[in-house]
């Protein structure tokens, strides 16, 4: 099988329909697509009942699970997944008609290249935008730390080889549920592996009220320690200096202090509290003095 199309989803019953009809309307047809249901308490499962009696398109596979986060539902799917490709999409999104086949197609430019993890192509609001910026050109080769450089930003429609994801598992942390997924793409740019961005809008979303990217915020605020994960990789992958890193840690102090106590925001960034002391009385003179400056 060329692609395994995953969704993970939580009580997602009101919108999943429209990806679902998306997917039916592909033009490539060699996928299947696995769903994991994390711990959803509305009609989700009812849902997946009736299309597997009425489709006969594509391969459905359906799990529920205890609810634990996309991440690890991604960990979980990563070994479940029978295709060599590897494309997350969101129960509130849906794809353009040939999503799947330009995905091949662009694929096929990049066999026996072990440098690349996967390719990419946008996402938009419509099938005429896309989310962020992006290059000039019909396509770039880039890891996803070199995504500003480019001129690569937003959210973009990563695909990834199934069996490099899966030696890339997300950090499963007791007590919390989530991790950005930035942690496991820029460790796999840290390690040298490219995608090929192609520019073209193959993936359609609409950042809903209650998904991850409208809450990231209060999300990262709930879950301290994945987020410091986050933001020393930050650190080491941008080879920050002093100034930067001061940066980061003021950041994510303002990140998670309603959460956790000082020293405890040290411990999880791994430096002394008085460094983490020093960072953010820096940076609010500093913005204290421009503020000033501007008046």
């Amino acid at each position: 099988m060329n692609i395994t199309v995953f969704t993970p989803t939580y009580n997602r019953g009101y919108s999943i329909e429209k990806l679902y009809r998306s997917l039916q309307q592909q033009t490539f047809t060699d996928f299947e697509w696995l769903v994991i249901d994390d711990g959803s308490t509305d009609l989700t499962e009812e849902l997946f009942e009736k299309w597997f009696e009425e489709n006969k398109s594509f391969v459905i596979r359906y799990y529920k699970v205890e609810n634990g986060g996309k991440h690890r539902a991604i960990n979980k799917a990563t070994d479940l997944a029978k295709g060599k490709l590897f494309f997350i999409v969101d129960s509130d999104d849906y794809l353009v008609n040939d999503a799947l086949e330009s995905i091949i197609k662009w694929e096929h430019t990049l066999e026996n290249n072990e440098s690349y993890c996967g390719i990419s192509g946008n996402k938009g609001k419509s099938k005429l935008d896309y989310i962020g910026t992006t290059f000039d050109g019909e396509y770039i080769d880039a890891t996803s730390l070199e995504r500003n450089k480019f001129n690569i930003t937003g959210d973009k429609a990563e695909v990834f080889y199934t069996n490099i994801l899966k030696k890339y598992k997300f950090d499963e942390i007791e007590g919390e549920k989530f991790i950005t997924e930035a942690t496991v793409w820029d460790r796999m740019a840290y390690d040298g592996y490219k995608l090929r961005w192609f520019n073209k809008t193959i993936y359609i979303c609409d950042y809903l009220e209650d998904g991850l990217t409208k809450n990231i915020q209060e999300i990262f605020s709930n879950n301290p320690k994945g987020t410091a994960v986050y933001f020393k990789q930050q650190i080491k992958y941008y080879k920050c200096n002093l100034k930067g890193r001061f940066s980061y840690y003021h950041l994510y102090y303002e990140y998670v202090k309603g959460r956790v106590d000082l020293k405890q925001v040290a411990n999880y960034l791994e430096i002394k509290t008085i460094t983490l002391l020093t960072a953010i009385s820096l940076v609010k003179c500093k913005n204290l003095f421009l503020k000033k400056t501007n008046i």
